[in-house]
């Protein structure tokens, strides 16, 4: 291990220890991780599991009687819920409802505050769960709730040290009234500053909150998908368009990419044509007003 790489997971594992007793996963949403992981557990399990929390309950069948799923009739219970969309697709809308509450804080800066972050979350976790279907992976809601976290590391940089998420946001933002509204590389700035970037954060939360290890490579490598090794590319490099496909909308928070660019071998990864991606970046704005309603 190079000197680099045990000074990046020094500072990484410092911040998961200093955040971890600020922001955590409500404890329901850790059972409801844990139970889903548990091949023996039923739809009972986790219906017992939600009814102990009656704001979450109110929040799971806001969700599922959304425009967002568009089923027929209101939905009234969770077991109902469970029955319709199954236990794995109710456990990803638990947790969702639950992320919300990691992204409080007001405005950081002129360039950052946490609702922005969210708003883009919920953007990039709409288009995931686009390209998921497109693609017919069967990975909707996966793909949802991966997107939805997939910048966390920067939460993470929030709760562990503002003022130099502070001064990352002032190195990369765009000088008020320039003519070049791009802005600079984050990640070559976090590193600067912190001695690691959001992805590093965000894949050792991950880590530390035991998520399928799937979202341990989105929030590691959804700049760079890549990267992985093939067989763990797949949601990554689904998150990656998405990023992108949300970035254009030019609403939310957007500072870690200097352009919208789509690497070629990404789309070429995934399988899709560049009319599938035409039609998401049409149908996209409509369903993100939709997520906004659900999560927002």
């Amino acid at each position: 291990m190079g000197v680099e790489t045990a000074q990046r997971d020094q500072v990484v594992a410092a911040a998961i220890r200093e955040i971890s007793h600020i922001a955590t996963l409500p404890e329901i949403t850790l059972k409801i991780i844990q139970l889903v992981e548990d091949p023996t557990s039923t739809a009972q399990d986790l219906n017992n599991v939600i009814a102990k929390d009656p704001a979450l309950c109110t929040r799971i069948l806001k969700v599922v009687n959304s425009a967002f799923y568009g089923l027929p009739g209101q939905i009234g219970s969770i077991n109902r819920a469970i029955v319709l969309l199954g236990l794995n697709a109710v456990k990803n809308i638990a947790i969702a409802a639950s992320l919300s509450k990691l992204f409080k804080g007001g405005q950081l800066t002129p360039g950052f505050s946490a609702r922005d972050l969210w708003l883009h979350s919920i953007s990039v976790a709409t288009c995931t769960k686009m390209i998921a279907d497109k693609l017919k992976l069967g990975l909707a809601d996966e793909s949802f709730l991966a997107g939805l976290i997939h910048d966390i590391g920067i939460m993470v940089q929030m709760q562990y040290d503002r003022n130099k998420l502070v001064e990352v946001i002032d190195k990369v933002a765009p000088a008020p009234g320039s003519d070049d509204q791009s802005p600079g590389d984050m990640l070559a700035a976090e590193v600067a500053v912190f001695g690691a970037t959001h992805q590093d954060f965000g894949s050792a939360l991950c880590d530390k909150w035991k998520f399928p290890k799937s979202f341990f490579f989105v929030t590691g490598h959804h700049h760079n998908p890549m990267e992985l090794p093939a067989e763990n590319r797949t949601l990554p490099c689904m998150v990656y368009i998405a990023d992108r496909l949300s970035a254009e909308l030019n609403e939310g928070y957007r500072l870690d990419l200097q352009n919208c660019d789509i690497d070629g071998d990404v789309v070429e990864q995934l399988g899709l044509e560049i009319s599938d991606i035409e039609d998401i970046r049409a149908r996209l704005p409509e369903l993100v007003e939709d997520a906004k309603g659900m999560l927002g």
